[in-house]
């Protein structure tokens, strides 16, 4: 096993990682907030500004750097998968019923 050393890096990959649960869930994470930091201060400047700003207060003005700050305040969190099919399933669900609802009341009239 490696020893740890000192990272130049804040927040510490180390810590970004608890919170992600893999490096592949950190760089999609990261990377898509970071999009969405990037987004929103190109549209501040063009006045729109409908995107949501940054969550964290920081001296950074690096969108990634933005995004891994937070990921590791817990702004900005992985959805497991089961939670995403429950959701889908649940929205899919509500929108058969509402079909339903529509197909009764057009046949009652």
């Amino acid at each position: 096993m490696t020893a740890s050393h000192d990272s130049m890096m804040t927040p510490r990959i180390e810590d970004l990682l608890e919170r992600a649960g893999s490096k592949f869930t950190l760089v999609a994470l990261g990377s898509k907030r970071a999009r969405q930091i990037n987004s929103y201060y190109n549209q501040v400047e063009g006045g729109l500004g409908t995107m949501i700003p940054p969550q964290v207060t920081t001296v950074s003005r690096k969108p990634l750097s933005i995004a891994f700050e937070e990921i590791s305040t817990d702004k900005i969190v992985p959805v497991e998968p089961a939670e995403v099919r429950a959701r889908e399933e649940a929205e899919a669900q509500a929108a058969a019923d509402a079909a339903a609802a529509a197909a009764d009341s057009g046949e009652e009239a």
